[in-house]
């Protein structure tokens, strides 16, 4: 779970970039009014649109803009023409790399992803080329000092996949996508307000970076293929070591 921990602070540290900037609130928006579209707009009746709307507020989007996505959305009256696709590819050295996308013109987009991998050293796989290295979890990470005896307790009931250590200490609660909203509301309940939740795509098994040009050259295309405008996620197996982590901060 190393490799989970450090790609995580990287996306947290980005997810904040994103959101003073105000780039991320179009993609959330997006997720939004997709998630109430495929699944309905009760979030107690739709995981996805739960872990979407936990997302939104987590990065300070107000509830009326929230239930405006989710109107439209569960309306059928914006987006119908928007479908996702997903796009597999590597990395420098092989690194896996794994794109959700939304998209009203696939050429367009694909075009794009492709050039992004090309510039920075990766290339475009076909269909099922990574997409097996990775699976769907929620993953709640619980504040300092929580023991794991006081998460079992507060999360039994839910049923969480798992309770893991990260490097820092902090524990995480691993669930399946449908059950990320119960585990997250018995842990509030039980007085444990996670550090941060999310419901994404993880990798089964971590490539070890220990090598800080590299490791820059990958962040460099992550953070290129996020800032397409038709990207909504980008996942990939990288496991950057303390020292890589140290380098890429400065």
């Amino acid at each position: 779970m190393a490799g989970h921990s450090k790609w995580a602070n990287i996306k947290h540290r980005k997810a904040a970039q994103d959101a003073k900037r105000g780039k991320i609130f179009s993609k959330l928006i997006r997720e939004l009014s997709v998630a109430a579209r495929q699944g309905g707009g009760e979030p107690d009746d739709n995981p996805r649109l739960r872990a979407a709307i936990d997302k939104a507020l987590a990065n300070n989007m107000t509830k009326d803009t929230i239930q405006r996505a989710v109107d439209r959305g569960a309306g059928n009256t914006d987006g119908d023409d928007m479908e996702e696709v997903v796009y597999e590819g590597y990395g420098p050295e092989g690194v896996a790399v794994l794109v959700e996308a939304m998209t009203d013109n696939r050429n367009r987009t694909v075009s794009a992803v492709r050039h992004a991998f090309n510039k920075h050293g990766g290339n475009l796989g076909t269909s099922g080329s990574v997409a097996f290295m990775f699976h769907k979890q929620g993953r709640l990470t619980l504040p300092q000092g929580v023991s794991e005896e006081a998460a079992m307790e507060a999360t039994l009931a839910a049923e969480p996949e798992d309770i893991e250590a990260l490097d820092d200490g902090r524990l995480e609660v691993v669930t399946t996508p449908q059950a990320f909203g119960a585990v997250k509301d018995a842990l509030v309940a039980a007085g444990i307000e996670p550090d941060a939740s999310d419901v994404g795509l993880y990798p089964d098994n971590y490539a070890s970076i220990d090598d800080a040009e590299l490791g820059r050259r990958i962040i460099k295309l992550v953070d290129m293929l996020e800032d397409l405008d038709d990207v909504q996620n980008v996942y990939t197996n990288a496991d950057f070591s303390d020292a890589i982590m140290e380098a890429l901060e400065e």
